[in-house]
C-alpha cells in the first residue's frame, strides 16, 4: 500500500510494540462515553492481541455504548469498571492501555483499576494538564486514535481479524464525520483503502452507526431544537436539551451524540453548543468550531478539552451559570478573532 507511518511516529510504534509483545494480559479502556474512536480503537487492539493467543479484556469508565455493541465479536469482551471480576483481572493483568485520552480525568474510575500497572498511552488529542503516566504515544496529527492503532498493526504486519478491521474503519469514520471535517487527509483514505481490501464494508458500517437511530433519540431532538437559539450577529448558536424531556424519554448518553451539530450547520455560525444538565446537577457542554476558533482552548477554560474544532467540558455547576459564562467566552473569542470589537 502506499501509505507510510510519519517518520515522527516510528520510534514510540517501536517501543510500544515491545511493550505489547511481552505482555501476556492486557487491560484497555478510553475515556468517558465512549465514542466511535475510542469504542472502535479499543476493540480494534483487543482484537489483534487476542489473535496472538494474548488475554485482552475492555473495562470502561462508563458503559460501552449501546449503538457500537455490533463491534463486539460476541461475550466477555467487556466488563463494568465496578465488578468484582474487573478487580480480579486488574491484579492479575501486565499492561493497561488507554485510547482516544490522555488524562487522567478522563477514564474515570477506571484510574484507580490501573493504579498500580505499567500503562501505554495512544492518543491524538493534544496533551492537557492531567497527564496519565506511562509510556505515551501521542500525535495531534492522528485523524483518530484508529489511525495510531492501525500504525501499531501495519508495522507488526497484523494479523487482521474482522473485529480489528471493523473497529479501526468506524474509529476513521466516526472522528471525520464520515470523511468531510478537515482532519480527513489523503493517508486517511489509504487506510480506509487498505481496511476495505481486508474486509470492511462502508455501506454497512456507515449504516451500522449512522443508520439504527432509535425512536427515542428523534423524539428527544424534537424536544431539543424547540430550545435552539441564534446570537443575534449569527455566528453563534446553542441548544440546550430540557431535563423534563430527557427524564420523561429515559434518554440515555448515547442520544445526544451528534445533537450539537444542528446549531453548528446553521449558515453563517461559526461555534454551535450543545448544553445538558446531568443527573447530578452538574452541566455537560459540547462545542463545535466551523472555521478558525479552537474550542479546545474555549473548553479547557472550563476544565474540558479535545480537539480543536470539537470539545467538551463537564462543569460541577448549575446550568444557567456555566451557559452564561460559556457563551460570553465564546463571544469574547469570536470578537478576538474578527478583530472588530462588535457587540
Amino acid at each position: 500500500m502506499s501509505y507510510q507511518t510519519p517518520k515522527s511516529r516510528q520510534g514510540p510504534v517501536e517501543e510500544i510494540l515491545g511493550i505489547l509483545d511481552g505482555a501476556k494480559r492486557v487491560l484497555l479502556t478510553t475515556h468517558i462515553n465512549a465514542d466511535g474512536d475510542g469504542a472502535g480503537s479499543e476493540v480494534a487492539l483487543a482484537g489483534w492481541l487476542r489473535a496472538q493467543g494474548k488475554k485482552a479484556w475492555i473495562i470502561n469508565p462508563t458503559p460501552y455504548p449501546d449503538s457500537l455493541r455490533f463491534l463486539l465479536p460476541g461475550k466477555g469482551w467487556t466488563l463494568d469498571s465496578g465488578s468484582s471480576q474487573a478487580k480480579e483481572l486488574a491484579q492479575g493483568a501486565d499492561l493497561a492501555v488507554i485510547l482516544d485520552t490522555g488524562e487522567v480525568s478522563r477514564i474515570g474510575s477506571v484510574m484507580a483499576l490501573f493504579q498500580d500497572l505499567p500503562k501505554v498511552v495512544i492518543d491524538h488529542h493534544p496533551p492537557g494538564p492531567d497527564p496519565i503516566p506511562g509510556v505515551s504515544f501521542r500525535a495531534p496529527d492522528a485523524c483518530a486514535a484508529g489511525e495510531l492503532v492501525f500504525d501499531l498493526l501495519i508495522r507488526a504486519g497484523g494479523p487482521w481479524p474482522p473485529e480489528a478491521v471493523r473497529g479501526l474503519y468506524v474509529a476513521l469514520l466516526a472522528d471525520t464525520g464520515s470523511f468531510r471535517f478537515s482532519n480527513t487527509s489523503p493517508d486517511t483514505h489509504r487506510i480506509a483503502a487498505f481496511l476495505q481490501e481486508k474486509g470492511a464494508d462502508p455501506e454497512k458500517l456507515h449504516r451500522s452507526v449512522y443508520g439504527n437511530v432509535s425512536l427515542r433519540k428523534l423524539r428527544l431532538l424534537h424536544a431539543t431544537l424547540g430550545e435552539l437559539e441564534v446570537d443575534p450577529e449569527g455566528d453563534l448558536a446553542w441548544m440546550t436539551v430540557p431535563a423534563g424531556a430527557f427524564d420523561d424519554l429515559r434518554a440515555i448518553a448515547d442520544d445526544i451524540e451528534g445533537l450539537v451539530d444542528y446549531p453548528r450547520n446553521i449558515k453563517g455560525v461559526e461555534v454551535g453548543l450543545l448544553f445538558r444538565e446531568t443527573a447530578r446537577g452538574a452541566t455537560k457542554v459540547s462545542f463545535r468550531s466551523n472555521g478558525d476558533i479552537d474550542v479546545n482552548a474555549l473548553a479547557r477554560q472550563f476544565g474540558g478539552g479535545g480537539h480543536v474544532k470539537a470539545s467538551g467540558a463537564l462543569v460541577e455547576r448549575p446550568l444557567p451559570e456555566v451557559r452564561a459564562e460559556v457563551l460570553e467566552a465564546v463571544r469574547n473569542a469570536v470578537r478576538g478573532r474578527r478583530g472588530d470589537g462588535r457587540g
